[in-house]
């Protein structure tokens, strides 16, 4: 029996009330590297300061009137073009 076999023949002795958790596992084995990397990342624990909140409220109200920076201006500055980054679909 090879390993895939084996892997269905476990999967098919799975309790019923496990199914679900042995899912999750099977998907988290599939996630490419990075994703995996984000999945498994501690939580941000540094506190938010008086500064960062006033400087999200600023960026949320100038976004909300339509001031903003366009990606392409943002990229830019960093020598980066969008045809850089091709979307994966």
């Amino acid at each position: 029996m090879n390993n895939k076999q084996l892997a269905h023949a476990l999967v098919d002795r799975i309790p019923a009330n496990q199914i679900t958790a042995a899912v999750r596992f099977l998907e988290f084995l599939l996630l490419d590297p990075v994703a995996r990397s984000v999945a498994l990342a501690l939580p941000d624990d540094e506190e938010v300061t008086a500064e960062d909140q006033h400087r999200l409220q600023l960026g949320q109200r100038q976004f909300g009137k339509g001031s903003s920076v366009p990606m392409e201006d943002v990229l830019a500055d960093f020598g980066l073009k969008p045809e850089d980054f091709p979307i994966r679909r």
